[in-house]
C-alpha cells in the first residue's frame, strides 16, 4: 500500500508578478490582447512545471485565472449580468465584469471567506449554461503541453451559489434589490440548475478521458442548516449522474465540517477533502464517526495559509492517527487550504533574511517539496529531516512586551467622555459644515512616485534627496484638495508602499520579504509582513510627515493609521501565541503614536480596520470571542486621547450587517464605509441598528477607472439621508485613491465635492444638536 499525493491552488501569479504586468499593460494599450495572453501562457507554463515535478499522483489543472477564479465560473456557466452584454468581446466583458466600464458599473466585490482574497460577487437571475468548458480546456492544454494527466480543479456549485447574489423586488415596490443568494427562496432552484451545468462539463470531460475532478467546496465549513445540507446533496446527485469514469472529489477547507458524518456518507463522490491543519476538529470528527469505506480521504495536512515551515514529526503524528481511521491506500495527502495564500517562492529570501527566520518559513515552492518528502518518508522510508523550529522561535523572545498585555483581558478598556458631548466639541473644535468631506487616505501613486521610492531603496539618492521629494508629493495633494474644496484633508501617504508594510517596517518584530508577493483582488498584489517576534515601536512612525502636510494647510489634517487587527489579519503571523496577545501587542504600539500626533496638534486620528470582519471566524460559535479582543484591541489604541479628538476608522468590502453592534461597539467618531458598489447595500444594516455615531459614506468606487456622475453619488447618500441623522454623515470615497490616476480622481472628488454641497442646499450647512 502507498499514499497518494496532490496539491491545489498553487500561485497564479508568476514569480515576478509578471501576470500582472502582462494583464496591466493590455489594459493600457500597450500590448495586444495576443501578446497578454501569450504572457499569461509562460507564467502558467512555468507554474505548471513546478507542480509536475513535486511528483504527485493527481496533478491540478485549470487552477489559472487571469483575474479571479469565481469571475471565471461565471463567464463559463452564461451568469454575466445585463448590464455587460452588450460588450462583444468575451475577454473586454470579462474584465468589465471586474473593474467597470463608463456606462457600466462594476460588480460587486468582497472577501473570500476569512482571507485578504476578494472575489467577484457574481450577480444571479438564472438561464445558466455551458458557454465555455474551462476545465476542460485546461486539462487538454496540459496534456498537449506536458503529457501529463491532470486533474481539473474548479469551485464547487454549492460554494458557487452560497457566494453570490440575486435580485429580488422590494417589499411593497417595484424596485429590485441584491440579496444573498443563500438568504434567498430562490437558493435550492438556482443551484439545481447549476447542478445541471455542472454535470453537462463533467460529461464532456468524461468523454475527453479525464480521470479526476476536484470541486473546493469551502462554503460546507459554514453554519450549514439540514435544508442546505439536504441541497447539497440533491446537487450532487445531478452533478454526478451518469458519471462513471471520473473520481470527483469534493475539497473543504479553512474551518472542520460540520454535519460531518451526513455529507461524508452521502455525498455521491469519489472522495472528501479536510483541513486539518486548522484546528482539531476534523480530526475529533474522524474518531468519532469514522470515515465510508467506499471513498478516499484527501487529508490537508499541510498549511496553505500560513508560511511556517512544516513540523514532519507533528505532522507524520497526525497522518499515524487518520490512518487509525482511513486505510493507507484511501489517503490521498495534499495541502489544506489553497497556496495562492503564499507567495511563490522562498528563493529571493535567503540572503536578505535573517537566516534564522529562513529557518522557520516555507512558501509555495517549498510546500511542493514539503508533500513530496511526506510521500517519500512514508512510502520509501526516508529520514526525516532534523529540524529545531522551536528552539528558532525562542530566540525571538521580548518578555517586557509580553509583560504588557499579559492583564489586558482583565482591563475595562473605553474612552471616559460619552460620544455626544464629544462630538459636538470636535466638531466645533474643526469648524467643520455639515455633510463634511474627506478621502480615506492615500492618492495616486504615480509612476514617479514608484520610481524615486524604488531609486531611495537602491541607494541612488539620499535620504533627504528622498524626503524632499515626498514633501514636494504632500504640497501638491494639499493643493489639489485646497482647489476641490474638501473639508478635511490627508497628506496623501505618498510615502507608504502598503498600509501593513509600512507600520510592520517601522516596528520591532516584524520581517519583509523581497519578493513575497501574494494576490489580493486582480492584479492587485501584496507582500504580507511576517509577524516572528514580540511587537513593539521603538521611534515614531508617521508624525514627521503629517505635521508637514498639516503646517501648508488651515484645514483639520488627518493622521494616518492602519489599526491593530488589520495589521495582524493581514500579517503571516506567528502561531506559537494566542493570536490576541499579538494584537494588543500591536495596539499599544500603535497608542504610542496616537498621542505623538496628538501632542503635535493633529485634531483628527484615523485608525483603519478594514481586515476587522475579515477576521471573524466562520463558525458563529467562535465569533462573539474573537469580536471581543477585536473590539479592545482597537479601543486600546485611542482610549487615552483627549475628548476633543476625533477618531475615525475606514472598513470596506466586508459583509459586516450581522456584526453591526460590535462596530459599534469600537466606538469610533466617525467610520467610513463602502457603499458605492453594493448599490447603497450596506446601509440596510444601519436602518436595522440605531447607529448615532458618524458615518462617512463611501459614494466613489474607487476600484474602477470609472468616474461615476453626480446623480449616482447622491442616490447613496439620498438613502442614508433617510436612516442616518445629518449631523452624523460624511460624504467620501469608498477606499484609498492610491491606485487610481490623478486625471481619474479629480473630476471624481470634484463630483462628490458638489455631492456635499447640493446636500447643505438641501437640509442646511449648520449643525443642529
Amino acid at each position: 500500500m502507498a499514499i497518494k499525493t496532490t496539491v491545489f491552488g498553487y500561485p497564479k501569479i508568476g514569480a515576478n508578478r509578471e501576470l500582472k504586468k502582462a494583464v496591466e499593460s493590455y489594459w493600457k494599450g500597450e500590448i495586444s490582447k495576443e501578446e497578454m495572453l501569450k504572457k499569461a501562457e509562460e507564467v502558467d507554463i512555468e507554474r505548471m512545471k513546478k507542480v509536475i515535478d513535486a511528483n504527485l499522483d493527481y496533478v491540478p489543472s485549470n487552477d489559472f485565472s487571469l483575474y479571479d477564479f469565481v469571475l471565471d465560473i461565471s463567464t463559463m456557466v452564461n451568469a454575466v449580468p445585463q448590464r455587460f452584454q452588450n460588450i462583444e468581446d468575451s475577454l473586454d466583458r470579462y474584465f468589465a465584469m471586474a473593474r467597470g466600464t463608463k456606462d457600466a458599473i462594476a460588480c460587486e466585490m468582497t472577501k473570500w471567506f476569512d482571507t485578504n482574497y476578494h472575489y467577484i460577487v457574481p450577480e444571479l437571475t438564472g438561464g445558466f449554461k455551458l458557454v465555455k468548458n474551462r476545465p476542460l480546456i485546461s486539462y487538454k492544454w496540459a496534456k498537449e503541453k506536458f503529457e501529463v494527466e491532470t486533474k481539473p480543479v474548479l469551485v464547487g456549485a454549492f460554494t458557487y451559489i452560497m457566494l453570490s447574489k440575486v435580485y429580488e423586488r422590494q417589499e411593497g415596490s417595484l424596485l429590485m434589490k441584491m440579496v444573498k443568494a443563500d438568504e434567498s427562496e430562490k437558493f435550492r432552484p438556482l443551484l439545481l440548475e447549476l447542478a445541471s451545468v455542472y454535470n453537462q462539463m463533467l460529461r464532456e470531460l468524461q468523454e475527453e478521458g479525464v480521470k479526476a475532478v476536484q470541486f473546493d467546496e469551502p462554503a460546507l465549513v459554514l453554519d450549514l442548516d439540514e435544508e442546505k445540507v439536504n441541497a447539497l446533496i440533491d446537487a450532487y446527485k445531478v452533478i454526478t449522474e451518469g458519471i462513471t469514469d471520473i473520481e470527483i472529489f469534493v475539497h473543504t477547507y479553512y474551518e472542520s465540517l460540520d454535519h460531518f458524518e451526513k455529507i461524508t456518507n452521502e455525498l455521491p463522490v469519489a472522495g472528501i477533502g479536510l483541513d486539518f491543519v486548522v484546528n482539531n476538529e476534523n480530526l475529533e470528527n474522524l474518531k468519532k464517526y469514522g470515515f465510508p469505506k467506499g471513498k478516499k480521504l484527501q487529508a490537508g495536512v499541510i498549511s496553505g495559509r500560513d508560511p511556517w515551515k512544516t513540523d514532519f514529526k507533528e505532522v507524520l503524528a497526525l497522518i499515524d492517527e487518520i490512518k487509525k481511521y482511513v486505510d493507507e491506500d484511501r489517503i490521498v495527502l495534499s495541502n489544506s487550504a489553497p497556496l495562492f495564500h503564499l507567495p511563490v517562492s522562498l528563493e529571493p529570501e535567503k540572503g536578505h533574511l535573517d537566516d534564522r527566520l529562513i529557518g522557520l518559513l516555507s512558501f509555495a515552492d517549498e510546500r511542493l517539496q514539503e508533500i513530496k518528502t511526506l510521500k517519500e518518508i512514508i512510502n520509501e522510508g526516508r529520514e526525516i529531516p532534523a529540524q529545531t523550529l522551536q528552539a528558532l522561535r525562542d530566540e525571538f523572545k521580548n518578555e517586557e512586551v509580553r509583560e504588557a498585555v499579559k492583564n489586558i483581558d482583565n482591563e475595562e478598556i473605553q474612552r471616559p467622555h460619552d460620544f455626544k458631548e464629544r462630538y459636538k466639541k470636535q466638531i466645533e473644535e474643526l469648524g467643520l459644515p455639515r455633510f463634511p468631506t474627506t478621502t480615506i487616505g492615500s492618492f495616486p501613486q504615480t509612476k514617479e512616485v514608484r520610481q524615486m521610492r524604488a531609486k531611495f531603496r537602491r541607494g541612488e539618492i539620499t535620504v533627504e534627496e528622498y524626503e524632499n521629494f515626498i514633501k514636494e508629493q504632500i504640497k501638491k495633494a494639499i493643493e489639489i484638495q485646497e482647489e476641490l474644496g474638501l473639508d478635511v484633508f490627508v497628506h496623501g501617504e505618498f510615502e507608504r508602499t502598503d498600509m501593513v508594510e509600512f507600520f510592520g517596517e517601522k516596528m520591532d518584530g516584524f520581517a519583509f520579504t523581497k519578493n513575497g508577493w501574494v494576490q489580493s483582488y486582480g492584479t492587485r498584489c501584496v507582500r504580507p509582513p511576517i509577524i516572528y517576534g514580540d511587537v513593539s515601536r521603538p521611534a515614531p512612525m508617521t508624525v514627521k510627515e503629517i505635521v508637514y502636510a498639516q503646517s501648508l494647510t488651515d484645514k483639520p489634517m488627518k493622521g494616518m493609521l492602519t489599526g491593530p487587527v488589520t495589521i495582524l489579519n493581514w500579517s503571516f503571523y506567528r502561531k506559537d501565541i494566542p493570536k490576541k496577545e499579538i494584537a494588543y501587542q500591536i495596539a499599544l504600539a500603535l497608542r504610542d503614536e496616537v498621542l505623538n500626533l496628538e501632542k503635535e496638534g493633529i485634531k483628527i486620528i484615523q485608525i483603519d480596520e478594514p481586515a476587522f470582519r475579515e477576521g471573524l471566524p466562520l463558525k458563529k460559535r467562535k465569533q462573539e470571542e474573537y469580536l471581543k479582543w477585536a473590539v479592545k484591541a482597537f479601543r486600546l489604541t485611542n482610549n487615552t486621547v483627549k475628548e476633543t479628538t476625533q477618531i475615525h476608522t475606514h472598513m470596506c468590502y466586508s459583509e459586516f450587517n450581522e456584526i453591526i453592534e460590535w462596530i459599534y461597539a469600537m466606538d469610533a467618531d466617525v467610520i467610513s464605509i463602502e457603499a458605492s458598489r453594493s448599490k447603497g447595500e450596506i446601509i440596510e444594516a444601519f436602518e436595522r441598528f440605531n447607529y448615532d455615531h458618524g458615518i462617512g459614506v463611501g459614494v466613489y468606487d474607487i476600484h474602477s477607472p470609472r468616474i461615476p456622475p453626480v446623480e449616482e453619488m447622491l442616490e447613496i447618500a439620498e438613502r442614508t439621508v433617510q436612516v442616518i441623522d445629518k449631523n452624523l454623515i460624511w460624504i467620501n470615497p469608498d477606499c484609498g485613491l492610491k491606485t487610481r490616476q490623478w486625471e481619474e480622481v479629480i473630476p471624481a472628488l470634484k463630483n462628490m465635492v458638489s455631492v456635499a454641497k447640493i446636500l447643505r442646499e438641501k437640509y442646511g450647512s449648520k449643525y443642529s444638536w
